[in-house]
């Protein structure tokens, strides 16, 4: 999967050779060889349970992953978290300058949605605008933008367990949401139809963020590539610091065998979605 979203950034970000050469060099040196690729990997998982063709998923996906990257550019901004490294090396505007990685995060944005309306995609327009429509919401002030901005006000203020839950939902887990969103339009399965996928991204995004929470704590910032403990550090109100570490692994558990309860009805075809849980709050970086 890494390999796959790899190629097809290196692909759409052919560097010109003109004076936006150091855009699209931002661009690629912030987007290829590195991440998870959580995201790509679980929307085209779902998208396996109905069979959908596995280059409209894989589109689809990268279309997420370019939001993704664009988030953690921006999110690394000095305005922002104001953090050096990312994924072992220098962030965006450490690498080049603070503009050059406004426009790369502005523009990975923009790249989302052209991939998305091109008739590659999917041949139905609606199936296409569907798919827009969703990744806006899941991106702007009712997903990860208002997420990102709750998160900025909660330096400022002492958040309790319903408040960071919330802000979590919105900042990470909007656009797991999307990927099974995603599956789901392209699958052309009905809204009312789509409740046990929803309960699945719900769950999953939350014990991500629990086991992101933890890694903070516990984790090695070698291996995870940027510094840890900054949450501690700006006194910001986690799902760690308001559970403690023991109840944070068990609440993480319990979002995981949940997500995978929400699968029940289906059979092997959802075996990829029930290890993509596991590996949820198994994960060391």
């Amino acid at each position: 999967m890494a390999k796959d979203v790899d190629i097809l950034f290196d692909t759409w970000l052919t560097v010109p050779g003109d004076s936006r050469s150091k855009l699209y060099e931002a661009m690629r040196y912030a987007a290829i060889g590195g991440g998870k690729r959580l995201r790509p990997m679980l929307l085209v998982a779902a998208s396996e349970v109905f069979n959908v063709d596995r280059d409209s998923a894989m589109r689809a996906g990268f279309a997420v992953e370019c939001i993704h990257v664009y988030s953690l550019i921006h999110d690394d901004l000095p305005c922002m978290d104001d953090d050096d490294m990312r994924r072992g090396k220098p962030t965006v505007h450490k690498q080049f300058d603070e503009a050059t990685a406004v426009l790369a995060g502005d523009c990975l944005l923009a790249l989302a949605f052209e991939i998305l309306g091109e008739e590659a995609t999917h041949p139905d327009p609606f199936v296409r605008a569907e798919l827009m429509a969703a990744l806006a919401k899941a991106s702007g002030p009712s997903g990860m933008g208002g997420g990102q901005m709750m998160d900025l006000e909660a330096e400022n203020r002492q958040l309790d367990l319903p408040a960071v839950t919330r802000l979590q939902q919105l900042k990470t887990g909007a656009l797991m949401g999307f990927c099974l969103e995603a599956a789901c339009i392209l699958g052309r399965i009905p809204p009312e139809n789509r409740t046990h996928l929803r309960g699945y991204a719900r769950d999953l995004g939350l014990a991500f963020q629990i086991a992101d929470d933890l890694l903070d704590v516990e984790g090695d910032e070698e291996m995870a590539g940027k510094k840890l403990g900054k949450d501690e550090e700006a006194g910001k109100a986690t799902f760690v610091s308001l559970l403690g570490l023991d109840r944070a692994k068990q609440q993480a558990k319990m979002l995981v065998d949940q997500a995978i309860d929400h699968l029940r009805d289906y059979g092997e075809e959802a075996d990829m979605l029930r290890e993509i849980a596991r590996f949820s709050i198994e994960r060391t970086h």
